[in-house]
């Protein structure tokens, strides 16, 4: 029952990346792109680390270590991704990258 779990969450988080990498190639503009791939990527890196995490507890848990170091890692990622999605999208704005409007050509 518990690889059913680990492989779920590891489904669903290369899902979400997947996805996030469809973001990527199909918004018209550098705004709507990162905006797909910060929270897609996010999301998808953070359940692809939970599932190692849930496998690891279980399956090897003389080593707890390793589990609160998976932790913090899906923690720093929770942070740092949408921080650094924020601070790239506030220097585009201010050099001024302007967003897409309906009717403009893809860039």
């Amino acid at each position: 029952m518990l690889e059913v779990v680990v492989v779920l969450v590891l489904v669903l988080g290369v899902f979400f990346l997947f996805v996030g990498a469809i973001g990527l190639l199909r918004f018209p503009d550098f705004y709507t792109r990162l905006h797909a791939t910060g929270k897609c990527d996010t999301l998808g890196v953070g359940l692809v680390i939970l599932g190692l995490l849930i496998y690891h507890l279980f399956y090897y848990s003389d080593s707890l270590l390793v589990c609160v170091k998976l932790f913090f890692l899906i923690l720093f990622i929770f942070i740092s991704n949408p921080t650094a999605t924020y601070a790239l999208m506030k220097a585009a704005y201010r050099t001024g990258v302007a967003p897409w409007k309906l009717g403009d050509e893809r860039r």
